[in-house]
């Protein structure tokens, strides 16, 4: 089975195409353990440290996939194949360029599909959504999947598209869809992105540093918090899921536990004294348009049918914090 990963040059697909290296295989429903005979890496830039130490078996594609040319050469035309798109503009970016987020997101993702359903191989495919679908007045504070979805970004209104054309696309048996609607995910190592919840992730990152951290947001404000590991796990387990057994609507809303910006810097702290780190300073310095985005955002999720499929959150934020310190480099701080 050959597998293709979109957007790899990111964190999460990064840690996913590491993931899949490592276990070697998927359990696909109905067909039982598959062995990945290959995995295709794409993005408009892969950078070294995405590509450090894979097997053999795993190429790397670079190339602007809203472009047809990008699109077929990942899409193999006559075998069967499993798909994980992530690539995208994020909301930050998708909201200071219109054009490019629907290009990117919108156009992109039309292309790609089309591109699966023209392909004579059989297309498996996970679509990376995000809770950016809901928002508004009427958003109430803990969302699910049968909440009613009004995005107040361009990225937002992009996944939510993105949902529709994967029950849609398989709806019509064009390919075998599913979506994952992703919560704040932290915490993301190396340089900030242009996330506008991004600050979940430098909360941490920069103090464990040694770097002073500028807090955007409200330290009352509340977030859906899931741990890269969890996100990495539920990506596989969507794939493996009978797409059929999820009727028309495709889409689950991944599970996430519920913190106040203050709880996380609590936990940090504890953390940070038990192992002897010296942490950066957290300081208050508001973003009127981080806050104004992130207040419409739900605070926490209800995921019934996914934690079915065995999707869960974290026990605890400190879990996720020893996860990265044990994932990636020594830090400045550490005694």
């Amino acid at each position: 089975m050959k597998v293709i990963v979109t957007g790899a040059g990111g964190f999460i697909g990064t840690q996913l195409v590491r993931e899949l290296c490592k276990r070697g295989t998927l359990a696909l429903h109905p067909s039982g353990e598959v062995k990945i005979s290959s995995i295709v890496a794409a993005d408009l830039r892969i950078p070294e440290e995405s590509r450090k130490g894979l097997p053999s078996w795993v190429s790397f594609v670079e190339g602007d996939l809203s472009t047809d040319e990008a699109v077929d050469s990942i899409i193999p035309q006559e075998e069967d194949f499993s798909l994980f798109h992530l690539a995208a503009i994020v909301s930050g970016d998708g909201e200071r360029d219109f054009d490019l987020c629907i290009r990117v997101n919108l156009e992109g993702t039309v292309k790609l599909l089309d591109a699966c359903r023209n392909s004579r191989g059989r297309a498996r495919i996970v679509f990376a959504s995000s809770l950016a679908v809901f928002g508004g007045e009427a958003c109430p504070p803990v969302v699910g999947d049968e909440t009613k979805p009004l995005p107040q970004t361009t990225y937002g209104m992009t996944k939510l598209a993105g949902e529709l054309m994967i029950n849609d696309y398989s709806r019509k048996d064009f390919l075998d869809g599913r979506a994952i609607r992703l919560p704040t995910i932290f915490i993301r190592p190396g340089k900030p992105n242009a996330a506008l919840s991004s600050f979940a992730s430098g909360l941490f990152r920069e103090p464990l540093s040694g770097i002073d951290f500028e807090l955007p947001v409200s330290r009352e404000q509340g977030v859906p918090l899931l741990g890269y590991r969890k996100v990495v796990e539920a990506f596989i387990l969507a794939m493996e899921c009978d797409g059929e057994a999820l009727g028309d609507d495709r889409v689950l809303t991944l599970p996430s536990r519920q913190y106040l910006v203050r709880d996380m810097i609590s936990s940090l702290q504890g953390v940070a004294k038990e192992k002897g780190i010296t942490l950066g300073k957290i300081i208050d310095q508001p973003d009127p348009l981080v806050i104004k985005v992130v207040e419409g955002w739900p605070i926490g999720t209800e995921s019934k049918r996914a934690e079915a499929l065995g999707m869960s959150a974290d026990s605890s934020v400190e879990e996720v914090i020893e996860a990265y310190l044990n994932d990636f480099h020594e830090f400045p701080g550490r005694a």
